[in-house]
């Protein structure tokens, strides 16, 4: 089956569970398909959000006949090395610190504290000053992880 297709049927079956598909990665070949989900989510996601996810997915592909050959299916949160794409993604992260390049007037980059969101713009600071983002104009976000 075409990759489009598949993605859009585990981004179906993802959003069933009130998740988002965060990316999809199919790589192997005919004698082990391996099937990457990552998923995220407002709160975030669990260990069994993974595993309701995963047997549901696991019962479309086998039904449905989504994929033809053997296959490993894996379902995970992004992990914060991954760079957020959704706005959704960013509550949860809110008085963290972030890594951002954005266009405005060019492309800027900035290491800031995300403090609040409003609408589809995101309230960072840097130092004193606040830094007004309009998440479309986001090109980059990485959240920094301090221990």
């Amino acid at each position: 089956m075409e990759k489009q297709q598949i993605n859009n049927r585990i981004e179906e079956i993802v959003k069933a569970h009130g998740f988002i598909l965060v990316d999809l990665v199919l790589r192997g070949d005919n004698h082990l398909r391996i099937i990457e989900v990552f998923i995220d989510g407002e709160k975030g996601i669990t260990a069994v959000d993974c595993a309701n996810v995963s047997r549901d997915l696991t019962e479309a592909i086998d039904s449905e006949n989504l994929v033809e050959s053997n296959y490993r299916l894996d379902v995970s949160s992004p992990g914060a090395e991954r760079p957020l794409k959704f706005l959704v993604q960013y509550y949860k992260h809110i008085n963290r610190k972030f890594e951002i390049e954005y266009l405005e007037e060019g492309e800027k980059k900035i290491t800031a504290k995300l403090l609040r969101i409003e609408d589809e713009n995101l309230i960072f600071a840097v130092k004193d000053a606040e830094y007004k983002i309009d998440f479309k104009s986001i090109t980059k976000a990485k959240v920094l992880i301090s221990f």
